[in-house]
């Protein structure tokens, strides 16, 4: 078979081969308890994956978002007090704003993607130790219960977590792929040049798009801070790696234009079974960044599309 005709299907194909490889000499690791245990963990990673998957779309990078996610949880730990639910309206806000920022430099100062969100994630690493004095913040567990206990139960055996994070990919993928937003992300991704010459704002809708990455990496910073009570500058440190290799194994390539929230629900479930995996054939923690290093190299050396590059420098 062609290998063109073959690329659609290789995150479905990895997927398979990774729970055949990993299931047949574990038989309890296919258990459905397993399985869903397995996928509620990953769901902060994955809702991080979401909001990178729409900087990607577009051509872009979005480096900001585990320090977003990691200033969040300050946020919440420091004014769930004070502020009860409405917490939660003033970190997606934060993350919205940041990821704002990150466009504007990006699209009004021609700031490359990866150094204007680097920029913006060291900012948000800042106010998080000024916030947090540099130390580790507790919730009061009985107040956290009563206002964000719901996204840590239960519906039967199916996390809550999970529920959160379908309503959040059914959302991205109506934005997507039933409003003009979706189809003008997908221009830009495909050939800003040719969207720009059409008419298209292309500077306000990138904007758009990074400033959703940075709301939805707030939202996965606030399920870190409920599901371990507290916050602190460091807490999600690590995730920002296998957020990528979420979006690139699921088949949305760093040149944009194809792929899509779908195709990283997919890549997320890939990284959840490379997580596990490590688990099971004893791999230790300090080498699984190594991992993740090898298979982003190779997730984009499959999915990038060579057509739209010169060069590479």
């Amino acid at each position: 078979m062609d290998f063109h005709k073959l690329k659609p299907h290789l995150p479905w194909i990895t997927l398979l081969a990774l729970l055949a490889i990993v299931g047949i000499p574990n038989p309890d690791f296919l258990r459905p308890t397993n399985l869903l245990e397995l996928a509620g963990d990953i769901v902060p990673l994955f809702i991080m994956a979401l909001g990178l998957t729409f900087a990607v779309y577009i051509g872009g990078i979005d480096l900001s978002a585990q320090s977003i996610a990691n200033m969040v949880t300050v946020i919440a730990s420091v004014y769930l007090a004070s502020m009860g639910p409405w917490v939660a309206v003033v970190c997606v806000a934060c993350g919205f704003l940041l990821g704002m920022v990150s466009g504007y430099a990006t699209t009004k100062l021609f700031v490359p993607s990866f150094i204007s969100t680097l920029a913006v994630g060291g900012l948000a690493f800042s106010v998080a130790q000024w916030l947090s004095g540099q130390r580790a913040l507790n919730m009061n567990a009985a107040q956290r219960d009563d206002v964000f206990g719901w996204m840590i139960g239960h519906v039967g055996i199916i996390p809550n977590e999970l529920l959160l994070a379908a309503g959040l990919l059914l959302i991205c993928l109506f934005i997507e792929r039933r409003t003009r937003l979706g189809r003008v992300f997908k221009a830009i991704g495909a050939g800003e040049p040719a969207a720009a010459a059409a008419g298209v704002d292309v500077g306000f809708y990138k904007i758009l798009a990074f400033a959703i990455s940075g709301a939805l990496a707030a939202i996965a910073g606030l399920l870190f801070a409920v599901k371990l009570s507290g916050g602190a500058p460091t807490i999600a440190n690590g995730f920002l790696l296998p957020a990528i290799v979420a979006v690139l194994v699921g088949g949305t390539p760093l040149t944009g234009g194809v792929g899509g929230v779908l195709n990283t629900a997919i890549g997320a479930m890939i990284v959840a079974v490379i997580r596990s995996s490590m688990l099971y054939f004893g791999i230790e923690a300090t080498q699984q960044q190594m991992v993740f290093g090898l298979v982003l190299i190779g997730a984009i050396a499959l999915t990038i599309d060579r057509s739209k590059l010169k060069t590479v420098k």
